[in-house]
């Protein structure tokens, strides 16, 4: 796709906007606090924004719209509906206790828990799949979809992201991160809009889209699907979504960083409400792809790359192109903050450097960031050797989300459970989930998962029978928040819920 002149400066104008507000909000950085926790002033509004722009990616824009464009269809939507039901949990259940503890990171929870081995455990569990999962797909699905769109070469654009969001992230932290993110997230959500509706107009308007796709156009799938299938619904899927949405630092920092409690809460909900519309203006355009170009696209992936080249006019593309650079960005600045931040707080001031001062951690904190860009970049082409970006993620992470979000639900409902269940419930996850993978390839990755998350459920109740605490845990007070809970949260909540309900009930 060849770029115009008006293109390229949409281009540039955009990609000044986010370096100019993100340097010039994180430019009073001075410790640990200001860099990874934004100084604990982070409003509702930018914890939505900057939830939703980190979370939606271009894995995204090409891996759930390319799952709408093959045999999933709108199932895919699940990962997102489910998901605004699992912001709820967290803002009204899991929130309160990590702002009331004070703490920086999800493996910080586990000392207070558990005791260090559990954090020093999660924090090399976490490092290792944001670095070779996470900001690796996050850089190849993003200059994937640039070459596709645009024919820049594929490495060129692992480099280009990784650098240019790299060097905003090492300068101001956080705060530079949720303003970055806002921006990114409002262009995401505004392109993607505007995509939806132009495809919406391509195959003849909403009825007869909804007439010529019904067969891709439903929630529950045969129970021998094998990515999403109805019995997955019932428990698997639940558990990536309360481990991406609860125990997972690149989402949840933002929320550590909350001015209040309530500020914290709204802007989970808000992001909740988000979440119910992603599916409209991601995986639509996925299916309206297939309706309309799938004699031009050979694998999945490719859909919304398509969509984008055939229906934008001239003049927009830079647009587009500043909006999908915006999205990658926006999850990238977050994984690198988080992964430096687990690095810095949970290795370095934990194992290397017990006596760091936070100027210390802080000049840690930006080398980190800056090792871990490098990093990502060379190993970003891996996800492209497996079918399906979305569904890499997905898989991958499958490995570790069954034995964390089990240690985490378990110690927080059994205070008597000791450090040995927590170390055998993460150490059982990746031999677990891996066996099950291997032999018994036929089943979804999904109810993998669910199994897994039983197998060590059952462990770790064992364990606590044999050798429970003399004593119940007790998660005092540690923090600086104000803990009030949102007076509006709890309305807004049921909302959400009753509004996920109808959508299932409309898509069946």
């Amino acid at each position: 796709m060849a770029l115009t002149f008006t293109d390229g400066i949409a281009f540039i104008g955009f990609l000044s906007v986010v370096f100019g507000v993100s340097l010039y909000a994180s430019r009073k950085e001075r410790d640990t606090k200001d860099y990874f926790l934004a100084g604990r002033n982070l409003t509702w509004w930018l914890i939505g924004f900057s939830l939703i722009a980190s979370n939606i990616s271009t894995e995204h824009f090409v891996g759930m719209a390319g799952a709408g464009f093959g045999e999933t269809g709108l199932a895919i939507a699940s990962y997102e509906w489910i998901g605004a039901i699992t912001l709820v949990v967290v803002a009204l259940w899991l929130l309160p206790l990590f702002l009331k503890l004070g703490i920086y990171t999800m493996p910080e929870f586990l000392q207070y828990r558990y005791g260090s081995q559990a954090r020093t455990l999660m924090a090399i569990y976490m490092m290792i799949a944001y670095i070779g999962v996470a900001i690796a797909a996050v850089l190849y699905s993003g200059a994937l979809g640039l070459k596709t769109i645009f024919g820049l070469d594929l490495t060129i654009g692992i480099w280009l992201i990784g650098i240019l969001a790299g060097a905003y992230t090492i300068y101001g932290g956080l705060k530079a991160v949720v303003w970055s993110d806002m921006i990114q997230g409002s262009a995401l959500l505004i392109g993607g809009s505007v995509v939806a509706l132009l495809g919406l107009n391509a195959v003849g308007g909403l009825d007869l889209f909804l007439s010529e796709n019904g067969d891709k156009l439903h929630t529950i799938l045969p129970a021998d699907h094998p990515d999403i299938p109805w019995t997955a619904m019932l428990f698997g899927i639940w558990i990536p979504n309360f481990f991406y949405f609860g125990l997972n630092q690149f989402i949840t920092q933002r929320t550590l960083g909350s001015k209040s409690l309530a500020h914290g809460q709204d802007g989970i909900i808000f992001a909740a409400f988000i979440k119910l519309i992603i599916p409209f203006i991601i995986v639509f355009p996925g299916i309206m792809a297939f309706q309309l170009y799938s004699d031009q696209i050979t694998t999945g992936d490719q859909a919304y790359a398509i969509l984008v080249q055939n229906l934008l006019p001239e003049g927009f593309r830079g647009i587009m192109f500043a909006a999908l650079f915006g999205a990658v960005m926006s999850s990238l600045d977050s994984m690198l903050n988080s992964t430096a931040t687990i690095f810095t707080m949970d290795i370095y001031a934990q194992h290397i450097n017990k006596t760091s001062s936070t100027k210390q951690q802080l000049k840690i904190g930006r080398i980190a960031t800056a090792l871990f860009v490098v990093l990502g970049c060379l190993i970003a082409p891996m996800p492209g050797k497996f079918e399906g970006v979305f569904r890499y993620i997905q898989m991958v992470w499958g490995f570790i989300s069954p034995g964390i979000v089990a240690v985490f639900f378990f110690g927080i409902i059994n205070r008597y459970a000791p450090l040995s269940a927590a170390l055998w419930g993460m150490g059982l996850s990746i031999p677990v989930y891996g066996v099950l993978n291997w032999g018994f390839p036929n089943i979804a990755f999904l109810n993998h998962m669910a199994i897994s998350f039983s197998i060590i459920i059952a462990v770790m109740l064992i364990i606590t029978k044999i050798n429970p605490l003399s004593e119940p845990v007790e998660f005092k007070e540690n923090g600086e928040v104000d803990l009030t809970p949102s007076s509006r949260a709890h309305k807004l909540s049921i909302f959400i819920v009753i509004s996920t309900i109808l959508l299932y009930i409309i898509f069946w």
